[in-house]
């Protein structure tokens, strides 16, 4: 049932001021974007008040700005309990004047380019167009990139390229990795090496400094797969309630993890467009700009079909999945997926010390290999671009080890 905006309590009050013909339209924008009415009560009441005070201060369209919030504020104080959310609620009406052309855009505000920040745009662009990074890479690479060079030139305005020196780059290496885990310090010696080889591919050094990046220590398959137990995951999934939105999309989340074996990035990327009700088929965005169509197990379609007629929001994106709160919209990345995974463990009551969403990866792997599956097969339905990464888990193929042991001398005891 549509909500009526000209019955609603908030603007039962004559509407004053000059921001009053676009109060009701406002608050059916909040509804639009999943406000819960309350909300959206409280947030129409104070652009209303904004409205009255903006005519008493003789202020007019277009020439209202973001100054005019602060005064406001300050003098609602006086009067009103404030809140946190006020300043937000109001910048939120401004934007929506600015889409509705009532109000001038915000000014933009030129950017001195300096060499530093030039080197780091065109390695941008470099990573996006002739490498075809994921977006979240890139900002990754980008990040480790300025770091670099903010700690080899502190004045960016003196950065001579040609200056590195192999030195340099070890140092750099040996102060980060004191302040990294395991994981990201191998992460920014790869981007560390993406960028030196990018300064020599556009000329602005003369050697490659890449092979000076040390190696962080690292014992490849040195350990096992963190897999998730098999009662836990089970459990994860029983807690969903999905009688409501939010349990039907974390239920289908869970189960794309536990059945396929999907990556936290690939649930984000998942499209409407991507799923193909009558062949029974996924098409999953992978790592590297690399796609394949995975088939669509039954109960996980019926997860994914469930949560797209009951539960998910109203909205014009293409996201399969959408966040449950107001503003509704995508998730913003892929941490979005290790939260639900965090909150299904939560509510089981499962404490471990892995809470993340590739244990669920992890398990799958597991399990086709103790139903005979063999590691070129896993390898496939993991989309493991190399042998090598599928290796790891030769190492709880329990059955296939068990062919290599050598009788115990002297036999049996």
């Amino acid at each position: 049932m549509e909500p009526s905006y000209s019955r609603s309590w908030s603007l039962k009050c004559v509407l004053e001021g000059p921001l009053a013909p676009y109060i009701s339209s406002f608050t059916k924008t909040l509804d639009d974007q999943g406000f819960a009415p309350e909300s959206s009560h409280v947030q129409t009441r104070l652009v209303a008040d904004f409205s009255r005070w903006l005519k008493q201060t003789h202020a007019a369209l277009p020439a209202i700005t973001d100054r005019h919030i602060p005064r406001y504020l300050r003098y609602r104080a006086r009067h009103r309990r404030p809140r946190s959310s006020d300043t937000y609620v109001l910048k939120r009406m401004l934007d929506f004047l600015r889409q509705q052309g009532a109000i001038a855009e915000l000014p933009t505000v030129a950017i001195k380019v300096t060499p530093y920040r030039q080197v780091l745009d065109e390695y941008t662009v470099y990573l996006q167009q002739e490498r075809v990074l994921s977006a979240e890479t890139v900002d990754i690479y980008a990040r480790f990139a300025r770091v670099f060079l903010t700690a080899c030139f502190p004045d960016g305005k003196k950065m001579q390229l040609t200056s590195l020196r192999a030195a340099n780059v070890i140092a750099f290496v040996q102060e980060q990795v004191k302040l990294l885990h395991l994981a990201r310090a191998k992460m920014m010696v790869t981007a560390l090496r993406s960028f030196l080889r990018y300064l020599l591919y556009c000329g602005a050094v003369k050697c490659d400094l890449s092979a000076a990046v040390p190696t962080v220590a690292n014992w490849s398959m040195a350990t096992v797969p963190r897999a998730i137990a098999v009662e836990h995951a089970q459990a994860a999934l029983a807690s969903c309630n999905r009688q409501r939105a939010v349990g039907s999309r974390d239920y289908a989340v869970l189960l794309l993890l536990a059945r396929l074996g999907l990556r936290a990035g690939e649930i984000v990327a998942l499209k409407l467009d991507d799923i193909d009700w009558d062949s029974g088929s996924l098409y999953v965005h992978g790592k590297g700009a690399r796609g394949c169509p995975l088939p669509l197990p039954a109960g996980v379609g019926e997860a994914i079909a469930d949560y797209l007629q009951k539960g998910r929001p109203h909205s014009t994106s293409r996201a399969v999945f959408l966040r449950s709160v107001a503003p509704v919209g995508e998730f913003k990345g892929q941490e979005a997926i290790g939260s639900i995974v965090v909150r299904a463990l939560e509510r089981a009551g499962i404490d471990t010390p892995r809470k993340g969403a590739h244990q669920f990866r992890h398990r799958l792997a597991c399990d086709l290999l103790r139903q005979g599956a063999s590691l070129a097969e896993v390898g496939e339905l993991l989309r493991h671009r190399h042998p090598e990464t599928t290796a790891i888990y030769a190492k709880i193929d329990l059955a296939a080890l068990r062919t290599l042991g050598l009788p115990w001398p002297g036999g049996m005891q």
